[in-house]
């Protein structure tokens, strides 16, 4: 191997590199906290002025429609695509792409707990994308864009038909502010704050277009909805969603901090900063990557590979001739050493995901920091297979 058993000489400045919740954006301190409207009801004016700075500045940046509706809403990514899913399918057939495990997740929801009628499920194994072509335009169709445990993403959304009849409901948590998003295409997007812009947990963002608006006030599932999936108020859309009255009490803690994230994003030059600072740091990975010995990328397609949730296999012989436990056991002894000696936190793969490592190379990881991270993710894996019993090695 090319890899050594001496220590490198630098680490990197932050080991922080996990998946979810994200680093922080650089430079960032407690005191950009200080701000914060606590002990105020959310509902008053200066609070809730906030909440509608997070839904005005989220929609600049990202270049979101002016006519598609932005909400704060509760419970994160998972509880805005339940809010969509739960009131939005029903009057159509329904098609699920999954190819890792969140995807899987709406998969359930909706063959197992929804329990509709016409629904055909595309799925795909961790490390390939579903065959898109076979996405049917007059069907709802509900996909991750990023899948964030397989490091699989789709290229773009020219598979989406314009004259689609149904519509696309998109978890694009990994995605946003990472990745330039044909809001045409998409109906109901969905991400949280403790993702790409490093925010913190519980709150999720719902984006809907003009078509998912109909949908809603044109249609009244056959099953009861709790109160935190309620959209609509007697018919129609219940607008003091997505005028900064929220279902349930957010934390203007959080808020202050999502503000401060935002606010760096203009700083560096919007969306387009964020997205090649986070390209930027894909390479990184990739030319390592390239000249590994022993990783590999685990998605299989160049095109479909993701630059915030990079997901990575290890291909050395020694290791694939291990039993599946053995080789679980030995992704989680390299992330386990990196932890140990302070240089990277929280990057071994998803639990149903194959073993291996997941490093986030999101935008607010700086690219410095991926470069120091290499020769130690070589030193890592050296060391775990030296220190290997002689009957698995």
């Amino acid at each position: 191997m090319r890899s050594s058993l001496s220590k490198p000489g630098i680490s990197p400045a932050s080991p922080l590199f996990s998946s979810g919740p994200c680093a922080k954006r650089p430079g960032w301190d407690v005191s950009v906290l200080s701000a914060a409207a606590l002990g105020r009801s959310h509902r008053a004016k200066d609070p809730k002025a906030k909440l509608v700075r997070v839904i005005e500045e989220s929609r600049e940046i990202l270049g979101i429609p002016d006519d598609y509706r932005i909400g704060i809403v509760p419970a994160s990514d998972t509880g805005a695509v339940e809010m969509a899913l739960w009131s939005l399918l029903g009057p159509r057939g329904v098609d699920v792409l999954a190819w890792e495990s969140f995807g899987s997740g709406w998969v359930t929801d909706i063959v197992k707990q929804l329990k509709l009628d016409d629904v055909r499920v595309l799925e795909a194994p961790y490390g390939q994308l579903v065959d898109l072509d076979q996405v049917d335009p007059e069907r709802d169709c509900i996909f991750t864009w990023n899948g964030t445990t397989s490091g699989v993403r789709v290229a773009d959304g020219d598979w989406i038909a314009d004259d689609r009849t149904g519509l696309t409901i998109c978890d694009a948590t990994s995605a946003v502010f990472a990745m330039d998003l044909p809001w045409d295409k998409l109906d109901a997007v969905t991400w949280s704050w403790q993702k790409v812009m490093g925010g913190e947990a519980q709150h999720g963002m719902l984006v809907l277009s003009p078509r998912a608006v109909a949908r809603l006030e044109s249609y009244a599932p056959p099953w009861p909805l709790p109160k935190i999936f309620r959209l609509t108020k007697g018919g129609k859309l219940n607008e003091e969603i997505f005028t900064g009255s929220t279902i349930n009490t957010p934390s203007m803690l959080c808020v202050e901090d999502q503000l401060d994230a935002l606010a760096w994003a203009q700083s560096i030059g919007g969306l387009p900063a964020l997205i090649a600072r986070s390209e930027g740091n894909y390479r990184v990975l990739g030319e390592w990557v390239a000249a590994s010995d022993w990783a590999e990328f685990l998605a299989e397609d160049p095109a479909h590979r993701s630059c915030t949730s990079v997901c990575l296999k290890i291909v050395d012989p020694w290791f694939t001739g291990l039993s599946e436990t053995d080789q679980a056991a030995t992704s989680k002894a390299v992330a386990t050493l990196l932890d140990k000696e302070g240089v990277a936190y929280d990057i071994g793969a998803y639990r149903d995901a194959p073993p291996g490592l997941r490093i986030w190379a999101g935008a607010t990881i700086e690219q410095q920091n991926l470069e120091a991270l290499t020769p130690w993710l070589d030193w890592a894996y050296a060391t775990v297979k030296s220190q290997a019993p002689a009957s698995a090695a």
